[in-house]
């Protein structure tokens, strides 16, 4: 038996914005199968005003980067309805603490629209969120679905820039 550590892949953080619960995941990418590292959720406070939640989500995504060390992080892109114009722009405040956080840790960020990461998961571009939970427990092997749907939201994204990263041209 070997006293060294197992060889390190390439780790990608993957995130889900929120105001209320974003949802984070970390998948290694080392060997032929992507693997789970770590995956779970940070909270703000409903009832605090938006610069202290806001504090909450940069202060939680900066503790992720700094505790797992990913290599590459992926984002959701942010969706807006027009019936819902208010939502978006509190999303936009909460995906732009998020970006300034990877930003500052300087690592590589990428975007991803929520249709393409369920097409890629899926293959349908308009799933629901109880089937890209099944298509992330399947794909990562896991026993369970990741709960809650935010996680397996975050660990899609992961997952999204590990396929467009090794197999885009198939993707399209």
């Amino acid at each position: 038996m070997s006293n060294q550590k197992p060889t390190r892949g390439n780790i990608i953080l993957g995130l889900d914005p929120g105001l209320n619960i974003t949802g984070y995941g970390l998948i290694d990418v080392h060997g032929s199968q992507p693997e789970l590292v770590e995956a779970g959720i940070i909270r703000s406070t409903k009832s605090d005003n938006l610069p202290t939640r806001l504090a909450a989500i940069y202060d939680g995504i900066v503790d992720v980067i700094q505790s797992a060390r990913p290599d590459i992080v992926a984002i959701e892109d942010l969706y807006s309805h027009y019936n819902h114009p208010t939502t978006s722009i509190l999303m936009g405040h909460a995906r732009g603490v998020m970006c300034l956080a990877v930003a500052q840790n300087q690592l590589p960020l990428h975007h991803y629209a929520a249709t393409q990461v369920k097409k890629i998961m899926t293959g349908n571009g308009r799933a629901p969120k109880n089937q890209v939970q099944l298509a992330v427990a399947k794909q990562l092997n896991l026993t369970d679905v990741p709960e809650p749907p935010d996680v397996a939201d975050a660990l899609a994204i992961a997952m999204c820039h590990y396929y467009m990263s090794h197999k885009p041209a198939s993707l399209l």
